[in-house]
């Protein structure tokens, strides 16, 4: 049976067997089964209200913080598009798509001198990701400027969301994990007492001095435990650059795992469950994953 008779027409592409792992960070793991990018939010809305039931359902975005495993993603992958990307500025509120990568927020709001957006500069995910995980860094979370989100559950319905009754909290929230974020609204300071370029510089610098960038990375592989940091424990249970495979910790920041030399996702979250061990050993504490891992780890799985 081919693709158009087991699906609703879209105006969007619904593609086979696509390659993910070409398309994420850390430059590996299997396919998606199908893949669905929506032309726009009508076409996304029309497509979920008919697809065929039970059908997993998995939402991507710029894959800067998930492993995808070796056997692929069943079901429909959803990725979306540019026409999910568009910025608006009104005097400090940002009306933002969600498939807009963080990087080009905080450049938005550095060309209308609107403070605030500054570290997005520093995370390399897209806005949906951002606010379902509640990223991050150098003392700022998305949370704080966000007002209210848009989003589209896996029934097709439209639901609305504003900041004070999501429950944020340190790289998560209680956003539905059926719940495709499509539009989100910020605000910034519009008159700001420091030049918001210099910050950007910054970030920029302090991030080229101690994160392996030009390596292939999707950034922090563990969240910070309370009143401690991961990147500490990991290098005080002598991790710094241990091996499984072609996957290292880095050496520059060991909280960062690297695709070293042709590293299988098998390789990656080995390691990673092999730091996990080891810290747990040395300091009686559990790390948790900050890196998502999806799918099976073999197609026979």
């Amino acid at each position: 049976m081919s693709i158009s008779e087991r699906f609703p027409p879209v105006k969007g592409a619904l593609q086979e067997s696509v390659n993910l792992g070409e398309k994420s960070f850390f430059g590996v793991g299997g396919a998606a089964e199908i893949l669905f990018t929506p032309l726009d939010m009508e076409d996304l809305v029309f497509s979920l209200r008919n697809f065929p039931p039970n059908t997993p359902l998995t939402i991507l975005g710029a894959m800067s913080n998930v492993l995808i495993r070796s056997g692929g993603i069943r079901g429909i992958v959803i990725m979306l598009g540019e026409s999910f990307s568009k910025i608006f500025v009104d005097d400090n509120i940002l009306e933002v798509g969600t498939a807009a990568n963080c990087s080009k927020l905080s450049t938005t709001a550095l060309n209308h001198e609107i403070g605030g957006f500054e570290f997005l500069i520093g995370i390399p995910g897209t806005i949906g990701g951002a606010i379902k995980m509640n990223a991050g860094c150098y003392g700022s979370e998305i949370s704080d400027l966000l007002i209210e989100c848009e989003g589209v559950d896996f029934s097709g319905q439209i639901r609305w969301f504003r900041a004070t009754d999501i429950d944020f909290n340190y790289r998560t929230s209680r956003i539905p994990d059926d719940l495709i974020i499509t539009r989100a609204w910020f605000r910034g300071t519009p008159s700001i007492n420091y030049s918001v370029s210099k910050k950007i510089n910054e970030i920029t610098g302090k991030r080229k001095e101690s994160q392996p960038l030009h390596r292939r990375s999707c950034g922090s592989a563990f969240k910070n435990p309370k009143d401690q940091k991961a990147w500490e424990l990991i290098k005080a249970a002598g991790c710094s650059g241990l091996k499984v495979g072609g996957a290292m910790i880095s050496e520059k920041h060991c909280n960062f795992i690297i695709n070293e030399d042709n590293a299988t996702a098998e390789n990656i979250e080995d390691l990673g469950e092999l730091v996990i061990q080891k810290v747990l050993e040395n300091s009686g504490v559990r790390l948790e994953w900050e890196i998502v891992r999806l799918g099976h780890k073999s197609n026979k799985e």
